[in-house]
């Protein structure tokens, strides 16, 4: 029996991952693909915004999958193996979703032949019956150089893949931009020599072919990809030594503290221009800091429709109206990642615009700034979540 090939789609915050996957899952091909969505805090909200047809399987996990050890994708995809064996549900292909924020190094030890050892019966089930086929990466052109300077996630997402895609490449016209794009690829080149590299805005760019079934091989993106791997090895020997009671699928910290995620989720509806009024105050105060923001909106005198709002860094989207909500849940919920900032001064500035009272502008500027020095000292500093209803 052929084994089930398994698609590894990342990318940092705000590339674009889920506007891909529901590009691929129109596909008739894709009709029994089963999606694994990572996400990065409190509450779940990317599941909501990935279509899943009638015959697909959708598994959430909350909490950042590199986060854990054991691992919880060898947990997730035997639980599919299981579910698939008693009949409940049936699917030739696998996709998983990963957190922007992830680093792909310990999910593909996992599911490379001679990777992390088998610590269960359970792995030696998702050894026997899935094989990681690919690795996709895609970067956003607006602020993909911003997070390569910033974020070491986001250049082992690059060295890691064997396709990667460059995002919203229509947005770019002028021509600083464009040289700014030519740069951003010869960066990428630099990072993985082998990647095939892709524009999702060229003219015979096809979502569908970056998960056709092939063979992934982690050694031919570089001797930095086969030393990253080997560190993996020995950061599960060291921490099993150190914790031999802590049980597979645990939290650790990969993102130094300093990374923070939070959620507002709000029954009242409201307009469309006080969100974008709060998002682009945010955005300004707190650039590059603000890794994302994300959420849909109830709108005032429209209940049947929710608006979705996103920002990433410095540049807030345009806002879209979706046909229908994607689920029961009709609250506004907005969720934050963000480097070093508090979610109180976020909160403030929230109820500010809600209320149409001016903003705080000089202490929430403060308050965002305050953790400025953690930046550079992060030690001591574990990053704290919340959901504030």
């Amino acid at each position: 029996m052929p084994s089930i090939p398994v698609f590894i789609l990342s990318g940092f915050l705000g590339a674009g991952k889920s506007t891909l996957l529901n590009r691929v899952l129109r596909e008739p091909a894709f009709a029994h693909a089963a999606v694994i969505i990572n996400e990065f805090g409190d509450i779940a909200l990317d599941h909501d915004l990935v279509r899943i047809g009638k015959t697909q399987v959708s598994r959430t996990t909350t909490g950042c999958l590199c986060c854990t050890t054991g691992s919880d994708i060898r947990t997730t995809l035997y639980e599919l193996a299981t579910l698939a064996k008693s009949g409940e549900i049936e699917f030739d292909q696998v996709i998983v979703e990963t957190t922007g924020l992830a680093d792909p190094a310990p999910l593909i030890n996992d599911l490379i032949p001679g990777g992390s050892p088998a610590l269960a019966l359970r792995d030696h089930v998702v050894a026997r019956q899935f094989e990681l086929s690919g690795v996709v990466t895609l970067v956003d052109v607006l602020t993909g150089e911003t997070s390569l300077e910033n974020h070491f996630e986001a250049t082992k997402q690059i060295a890691f893949a064997d396709r990667v895609v460059l995002t919203k490449t229509d947005l770019a016209r002028d021509p600083a931009t464009l040289r700014d794009i030519d740069e951003l690829k010869n960066r990428l080149a630099d990072l993985n020599p082998s990647v095939d590299l892709r524009d999702a805005h060229s003219v015979d760019f096809d979502p569908a072919d970056l998960f056709q079934r092939r063979s992934y091989n982690a050694a031919s993106c570089g001797d930095d990809v086969v030393a990253w791997l080997a560190l993996e090895d020995a950061i599960r020997v060291e921490d099993r030594s150190r914790h031999p009671a802590r049980k597979p699928g645990s939290d650790t910290d990969r993102h130094r503290g300093r990374i923070r995620t939070f959620a507002i989720v709000r029954d009242e509806p409201a307009s469309a221009e006080v969100f974008q009024r709060f998002l682009g105050l945010t955005s300004v105060a707190a650039g590059a800091r603000l890794l994302r923001a994300k959420g849909l909106v109830r709108l005032v005198g429209d209940n049947s429709r929710p608006m979705l709002v996103h920002a990433v860094q410095h540049v807030v989207h345009p806002p879209r109206v979706l046909d229908e909500w994607p689920s029961e849940d009709r609250r506004t919920r907005l969720v934050f990642i963000t480097d070093g900032i508090e979610p109180e001064p976020v909160l403030q500035l929230f109820e500010a615009a809600l209320d149409n009272r001016p903003p705080p502008l000089s202490r929430l500027a403060s308050r965002l700034t305050a953790g400025l020095h953690d930046l550079f000292h992060p030690a001591g500093n574990r990053a704290p979540s919340g959901t504030f209803n």
